[in-house]
Formats: structure tokens, sequence, C-alpha cells
């Protein structure tokens, strides 16, 4: 136990010192790239011999945002560029910011012209319509551009079989975070809320190999182990982001075991692999951005597919019911959610919905809907 505890704090401390990391990376001599959301194909920077660096906003004062955006951009976007401003990421030779949602689309604009000069920008539109051949063709157009961005303003050489190789570090990656979601549902007491979300976030500040040796380690260690009994409640949560530390807290002292999740941030980017048997390494990018599915972000004329796979989830892991996490002002989200509760009643699964903002400080209304959580799923157990 003291080892797997080990690991899961080394990998807690990383999650929660992005700029120790970066600090350590350039150190040693390497260019660090930030990611910005969602779904910027980071294997082209790690392919350059670069560090991905996610991008996530986070807790922090939000006060040079505020001179490009409206005050009622959600928090995410406003922090995000609010590091890019305040010296949170200085030291990075480039950020890449894609397109993808009303937002993010502003940020990147606002981005170039706050923070541009002092971090370059890689810019990616993104074709929405991604499933057609001619927007397969069109993705992998924009990928390849932002290689050549990143060629011209890192002064690197990105190859063909850099990028194949990078294809296999990420896969595996991939299956490893996967396989270590599974083992923490059935090790809800070694596995804390807290710590599922941090091992996962500790990924977006440092090199995917170097995670994939901690989760080699954990998995193997949890695999091991016998599955654990669990007196509170399990759910899935749902929605962009939930590493609120205060939040976490919450999860933990009200005994919530994550079963399971539909978060940007956690396992919404790692359903789908790259297919490494197309030879085209940036129509192989593009093939895996058009088997993306079930993510209110990305297009698709088909509203019920998401909301059927949201709660087969549920269904599929075990859970109690699903907490909805609907970040502040974005309007995607919102947008989407009658035809989310619509699902869950039919299906009889409780689903909370709480708002949600990466500067809360205030959980009280957190606090009481999880007690009524706690209440009907106890209701639902008689």
């Amino acid at each position: 136990m003291s080892e797997i505890r080990e690991l899961v704090d080394q990998l807690n401390h990383i999650a929660e010192n992005q700029r120790e990391q970066i600090d350590k990376y350039l150190a040693a001599g390497k260019k660090c790239v930030g990611v910005f959301p969602y779904y910027a194909p980071e294997e082209i920077i790690y392919a350059g011999g670069m560090v991905p660096i996610g991008v996530w906003g986070g807790q922090g004062p939000i006060d040079l945002a505020k001179n490009y955006f409206p005050t009622f951009y959600y928090s995410l976007a406003l922090r995000c560029l609010e590091m890019a401003l305040d010296g949170s990421l200085d030291g990075l030779s480039a950020s890449m910011l894609t397109t993808l949602d009303d937002t993010l689309r502003p940020l990147s604009q606002n981005y170039k012209v706050s923070a541009g000069r002092k971090i370059p920008m890689v810019f990616l539109n993104h074709a929405q319509h991604r499933k057609e051949e001619f927007g397969r063709v069109y993705n992998a157009k924009i990928f390849n551009e932002a290689k050549e961005r990143l060629e011209e303003v890192c002064d690197v050489k990105i190859t063909d079989e850099d990028l194949k190789e990078a294809f296999e570090v990420y896969n595996e990656n991939r299956a490893l975070k996967r396989e270590f979601i599974k083992l923490a549902a059935s090790h809800p007491q070694t596995i804390k809320a807290s710590d599922r979300c941090r091992v996962l976030k500790a990924g977006y500040h440092m090199l995917k190999d170097e995670h994939s040796e901690y989760l080699k380690k954990i998995n193997a260690i949890l695999k091991e182990m016998p599955e654990e009994d669990w007196d509170g409640v399990k759910v899935i949560t749902s929605g962009i982001i939930t590493d609120n530390p205060g939040l976490l807290e919450i999860f933990d002292q009200y005994k919530v075991a994550i079963v399971g999740d539909d978060v940007s941030s956690e396992s919404r980017g790692l359903k789908i692999d790259v297919d490494t048997s197309i030879e085209d390494p940036m129509m192989a990018l593009a093939d895996q951005f058009a088997r993306m599915d079930e993510d209110p972000m990305l297009y698709d004329p088909d509203i019920w597919k998401r909301p059927a796979y949201v709660v087969n989830l549920a269904k599929e892991s075990g859970a109690d019911g699903c907490l909805l996490f609907m970040m502040n002002f974005n309007d995607t989200e919102e947008m989407e959610y009658p035809s989310l509760k619509r699902a869950f009643e039919e299906a009889g699964i409780p689903l909370i919905k709480m708002g949600y903002d990466q500067q809360m400080v205030d959980f009280g209304q957190v606090k009481t809907q999880l007690e009524t959580f706690n209440e009907i799923v106890q209701l639902n157990r008689m």
C-alpha cells in the first residue's frame, strides 16, 4: 500500500505544480509548448522533441484577461488567457489553440493580439464536418500547417517517422489511462476521487512516456489487489473539467467514488487511438478526429447518440447516478442539457446538475446537492 500511495502522491504533486514542471523541463534543455483545450493533436509537439504542457486554466486571479473578454465568459477561457499574460506560462516556445466552441474562437484571436508576441500561437481551425472525406482532407491540411508553424517558431524538424513514434507513445498512454480508470473504479478506497482526477491531470504536465511509466506501476499494483467494497455513493461525472481542489475535497469528504466519467479533461479524449496503419500521419490524425463522438463540442446531427452514451456509461459502470457539472456561461453544454435530462429520466437514473466554476470557493450549494443525491440513492437502494 505504501508503494502505490507514494506513486499517487508524486502524481498529485505534479498535477498541482505545472510551473515547477515547466521549469524542470526548461532546465533540462527541453522546449515546452502549451496545449489549450480542446483536442489539439499534441502528438505533433511530442514528435518535435518538445514537451506538450496542457493549459486548462485553474484557480487564480483573473485581471488582465478582462481587458479582452466580457466578464460573463466562462472562467476556463479567462484563466487560460490570464496565465499567458501574467507570467504563469513564461518560457513556453509556443501555444496551440483550437476553435471548437463559441468561446474558444475569440480566445484564439484575443490570445494572438495580447500574448501572441511573447508566446507565438499555433492556430487550429478544425472542420466540424470531420467524418466526410472532404472534412478529413481539410483537417489533415490544418494539422500539417500546425506542424509547419511549430517547426518555424520552435526551430525543430518533425518527420513522418517522428510522428509515427509519437502515435505509439500516445496510444499506449491512452490505453494505460483507460485501464487506470477501470481499476480506480474497483478500488475506491485506495484511489479516492481526488487521486483519480490528479493522476489523470498529471499527464498534462509531463511527457507521456514518463506518465505511462507511473501508470504501469500503479495499474500493476491495483491488479494484484482484491476489489474493494464501498459504502458511499458511486457516480459518473460529466462536464468540461472537475479539478477544483475544493470540489475534490468535498468528493472525498462525502464518500463519492467516481466509477466513470464523461469529462473533457479526463476520458473524452481517451476513447479513440490513432490508427497506425494509415501511412500519412496527418490523415491518421484526421481519421482519429473523425471517429471522436459523444461530445457536445463536436458536431453530430444525431442529438440522441450522446445522451444514450452517457446513460449507458452510468449503467455499465454500476453508478448510482450522474453528477453533471455545467461550466457557468458555457452555451454549448447548456443547450444539450434538456436531451441529457430526458434520457436519464427515461432510464430512471438520478442526474444532478451542478453549476461549476474553476474559481469557486463556496461549496455550500454543492454540499446540499450531494446530500440530496445521497438521499435519492438510499431510497433507490431500499
